[in-house]
């Protein structure tokens, strides 16, 4: 599974459980903005890259991401930073285009009742990261990653994204009590995504730290260099300051609740086909 494989020891040892920080921009937007991104992360610690290739969007005036015109700048920057790339699938259509560039398969929060993108995905043999619907039950959430599994792919990553409320001061409603709830219930890694969970950039990091507290395996945050000219989501983005101050508080408090730990930035030095099965 990614999170055996992918955070193994530079020596080569037996794999060890290290916690996931997965970061980068919201949108491929080019590739001066994805190398920039991609280096500053990777230094502070990121453990794999994210970023939008084909973008689900509420309005069709919206950025829709650069599609194929993206695949070339994601593998030339993978090459440069060697560090594997989530990325989200819409249609099984994708999945042949997408699977050139793409080591983790995100299947977005309007796509997890999508079961036949649900069902392609479990015969492939790459990790898929699972998001939790906008306004789905934990045992629905639990549902649709049996469609997957039964297929034929156990390497399933499940991902609180936040769901849809009353409250409406934040894009959505954070529910950290679903990451001990699913750990305890299927034995597949959790991990938190912040940036949509709570829509706003300022709240993004105290939710970082609250998901290492309780008990992810891993967060995934967004990461722009200049969130009021990003093309999606520049609100709940954080600038590469945010992120080079959020990692260090992070680690102490992984340590102090005795979790996983963060991998050291020089231990990243491995190519991808190391890292994924």
């Amino acid at each position: 599974m990614f999170f055996q494989t992918s955070f193994s020891s530079k020596s080569g040892d037996s794999p060890s459980h290290h916690f996931s920080l997965i970061a980068g921009p919201c949108s491929i937007e080019s590739y001066e903005l994805f190398r920039q991104v991609a280096l500053e992360v990777k230094q502070h610690g990121a453990t794999a890259l994210r970023g939008g290739i084909f973008k689900m969007r509420t309005r069709r005036d919206s950025f829709q991401g650069l599609g194929a015109e993206a695949i070339q700048i994601v593998e030339k920057v993978k090459n440069e930073v060697c560090l594997p790339f989530v990325c989200e699938i819409t249609d099984p259509r994708q999945i042949e285009l997408l699977s050139e560039v793409v080591d983790v398969f995100q299947v977005g929060a309007r796509n997890m009742y999508n079961y036949e993108l649900l069902k392609e995905l479990g015969k492939l043999r790459k990790p898929i990261l699972l998001k939790r619907g906008l306004s789905a039950y934990l045992d629905e959430f639990l549902a649709a990653s049996e469609y997957i599994i039964k297929a034929g792919n156990n390497q399933v990553i499940l991902c609180e994204r936040g769901i849809r409320t009353f409250e409406k001061s934040t894009r959505n409603t954070l529910d950290l009590s679903a990451v001990p709830y699913l750990k305890k219930r299927s034995g597949l890694p959790v991990i938190v995504d912040p940036s949509h969970g709570t829509g706003i950039r300022e709240l993004v990091s105290p939710m970082c730290w609250a998901a290492a507290a309780a008990g992810a395996d891993g967060i995934m945050v967004e990461v722009h260099p200049d969130p009021a000219q990003a093309l999606s989501d520049g609100e709940q983005a954080l600038t590469l300051e945010d992120f080079r101050l959020m990692v260090p508080k992070l680690a102490r408090i992984l340590d102090a609740v005795d979790g996983p730990s963060l991998k050291e930035p020089d231990l990243v030095e491995r190519k991808v086909s190391q890292w994924i099965n």
